[in-house]
C-alpha cells in the first residue's frame, strides 16, 4: 500500500553479490552504504536489509533466499519502497522484472537505484527498466555461451576441469598418493562385493570386522578441501573459512567416487542439463552420457593418470546399474546368488532369476533348483583353473604389465553405452541396437578371453594373480565368481527330464568362451 503524508515511507535494502571469492563482505559492503545514503537522501525509515552474497541471479534454478524473503515480506505489506545498488542486482530475469513492474502498477512499489532511479510508475521508466533487463540477460548469455565454449574445448584436449579437485588429484591433474590408494580400494571393495554402507563405514573407521578390506580410514574429502583452502588464505594473511566437523562418509559420496570417469582417465564435460538435475543418482550415472568424444567419436583421455582401469570402471558400472541392485531393500551393491540374471534359459533365451531355492525365467519354462547347478558350474571352473596351460601362463605373466586389453574392452562397453543412449533418444531402431550390442558383446568376449589366457588383468586379479587361481575363486565373493564365471563361460538350464531323480549334468549346458 502507499504510505500517506504522515507515515515514514518503510524502505528494504537489498544487496547481492554474484560471486564474493573472498568472502570478506567488502563488496556488500559498499553496496551497502550507497544504498543507505540514498534512503536517508529521500527520507525514508530503512526498515529491512536482505543480503544475498556470492548468489547468481542469472540462473533461474538457483534461489535466492534473502530475496525470496524480501517478496514475502512486500506482499504481506511490510514494505513501501526498495533501495538496491543498480536493477540487474533486483533482477536479471525478465519475468522478475515484469513483477516488480505489476506491483508498482497495482499498488505504488517505489524503486530506486543508487546509480539513478528506476520509476516503474511511468511508462518511460518500465521501458528503460525492461531495456536494461534485456541487455543484462543478453550479457548473461553471452557469457555463459563463451564460458560453455571454452569449457568444452577445455574437455576435449583433455585438460583437467577447473573447480573442486576430487579426491586423488591435485586441481592440476597430478595424483595425490595416499588419497589414490583409497580411491583404488573402494572400488576394489565393491568389485569384491562390498555395500556403499559398508565401504563408507570402513573410510570413517568404523567398519565391521572384515568389511571392507583394505579400505583405509580418510577424512571426509570436503572438511579435507576447506582446510587447503584455509591454508592457502592464512598464507594470504587472509580471514579463514569455518572449518566442518570430520562426520562420517556417506554412501551416496562413496557412489560419487564409483561413478566418476575421470578415474578411469576419462574427460568429461558436464553438459547444462545434468548440472540442473538434482543431486542424486541419476545425476552421477549421467555423467557418462557427458564423457568426451573427439571427431571421431572416440572417448577423448585426459592429460592425468587414470587410478583405475577402464574396464575396472565400466564394470563397476555395470553392477551399479543392474536392475536387482537399484531395486533391493537390502542395501546390497550386489546379487545374492551365483547364477541370477547370468545363467539363461534353454526354452526362451533369457536370463534366469531366483524364487525362493530355484531358478526361473519369467515366462516360467522351467523351475530348477539352485544350489546343485551352482556347485556343478562351480566345480567346472575349478577343473579349467587348475589345468597346467593356464597355471603356465599365470607363471609366465608379468604383474607389472598394463592390462592390454582393458581400453578395448572399455571400448567396445562405451559402445554399447552409446547405442542404448541413441535409442532411447530415437536416433536408431530395436534392431540397430540389438545389432551393435550383439557385435560388441562378442568382441568383449574374445578380448576377455585372450586377456584370460594372457594372465593379465585387473578385476580378476584377485583370482588369477594368486598362486592357486582355484582355491581363489572358491573363496572370492560371489561378484568375483560371477564375473569369472561369465569371462569363462555361458551357461544354459534346460528342462529337467520328469521322472529323473537326482542333478542332471546332461541338463545344464555349458558353452566355453
Amino acid at each position: 500500500m502507499k504510505p500517506t503524508s504522515s507515515q515514514p515511507v518503510r524502505a528494504a535494502i537489498y544487496l547481492r553479490i554474484s560471486l564474493d571469492r573472498e568472502m570478506d563482505g567488502l563488496a556488500i559492503d559498499r553496496q551497502r552504504e550507497d544504498c543507505e545514503k540514498l534512503a536517508q537522501f529521500r527520507g525514508w525509515e530503512i526498515v529491512e536489509t536482505y543480503v544475498d552474497q556470492s548468489i547468481s541471479a542469472s540462473d533461474k534454478t538457483k534461489k535466492r533466499p534473502a530475496y525470496l524473503r524480501m517478496v514475502a515480506d512486500y506482499e504481506a505489506g511490510l514494505l513501501d519502497a526498495i533501495v538496491c545498488y543498480d536493477l540487474d542486482r533486483l533482477a536479471r530475469q525478465p519475468r522478475e522484472l515484469e513483477d516488480w513492474i505489476d506491483r508498482a502498477e497495482s499498488r505504488g512499489l517505489l524503486l530506486v537505484t543508487a546509480n539513478g532511479d528506476a520509476d516503474l510508475g511511468t511508462d518511460g521508466g518500465r521501458m528503460y527498466a525492461r531495456i536494461k533487463a534485456a541487455v543484462a540477460r543478453a550479457e548473461v548469455e553471452r557469457k555463459g555461451a563463451r564460458q560453455s565454449r571454452a569449457h568444452v574445448q577445455r574437455a576435449r584436449q583433455g585438460r583437467p576441469p577447473k573447480g573442486v579437485r576430487p579426491m586423488g588429484y591435485t586441481t592440476a591433474g597430478e595424483l595425490i598418493p595416499h588419497e589414490a590408494e583409497a580411491v583404488r580400494a573402494i572400488y576394489a571393495a565393491f568389485l569384491r562385493g562390498d555395500s556403499l554402507h559398508g565401504i563408507a563405514r570402513a573410510l570413517s573407521g568404523a567398519q565391521a570386522d572384515g568389511e571392507a578390506a583394505g579400505v583405509p580410514r580418510v577424512p571426509l574429502h570436503s572438511r579435507t578441501i576447506v582446510l587447503e583452502r584455509n591454508a592457502r588464505r592464512q598464507a594470504e594473511g587472509k580471514q579463514l573459512r569455518p572449518v566442518p566437523d570430520d562426520k562420517p562418509w556417506s554412501p551416496s559420496t562413496v557412489l560419487g567416487i564409483l561413478r566418476n570417469p575421470r578415474y578411469a582417465g576419462y574427460s568429461v564435460y558436464t553438459s547444462k542439463d545434468t548440472r540442473r538435475q538434482e543431486a542424486g543418482e541419476s545425476r552421477r550415472k549421467a555423467l557418462r552420457d557427458n564423457l568426451v568424444k573427439d571427431e571421431n567419436g572416440e572417448l577423448v583421455l585426459g592429460q592425468w593418470e587414470a587410478i583405475v582401469e577402464a574396464d575396472q570402471w565400466w564394470t563397476v558400472q555395470n553392477l551399479l546399474d543392474d536392475p536387482a541392485r537399484v531395486t533391493n531393500r537390502s542395501g546390497s551393491t550386489v546379487r545374492k546368488h551365483l547364477g541370477a540374471g547370468l545363467y539363461r534359459c534353454g526354452e526362451c533365451g533369457e536370463l534366469v532369476r531366483t524364487r525362493a531355492r530355484y531358478y526361473s525365467c519369467n515366462a516360467g519354462h522351467l523351475n530348477r533348483t539352485r544350489d546343485a547347478i551352482d556347485d556343478f558350474v562351480r566345480a567346472l571352473v575349478v577343473a579349467r583353473l587348475q589345468k597346467k596351460a593356464l597355471r603356465r601362463h599365470k607363471k609366465q605373466a608379468d604383474p607389472e604389465v598394463k592390462d592390454a586389453f582393458s581400453e578395448q574392452i572399455a571400448q567396445q562397453r562405451a559402445r554399447i553405452a552409446r547405442a542404448e543412449r541413441d535409442y532411447d533418444a530415437e536416433v536408431i531402431e530395436g534392431a540397430d541396437l540389438a545389432r551393435i550390442r550383439d557385435a560388441a558383446r562378442t568382441e568383449i568376449t574374445r578380448l576377455e578371453a585372450e586377456r584370460l589366457a594372457s594372465g593379465t588383468g585387473t578385476v580378476l586379479a584377485p583370482i588369477l594373480g594368486t598362486p592357486d587361481p582355484a582355491a581363489a575363486f572358491l573363496e572370492a565373493p560371489i561378484a568375483l565368481q560371477r564375473t569369472m564365471i561369465d569371462t569363462l563361460m555361458t551357461v544354459t538350464l534346460k528342462r529337467a527330464k520328469q521322472g529323473k531323480k537326482g542333478f542332471d549334468p546332461e541338463s545344464v549346458e555349458i558353452v566355453w568362451k
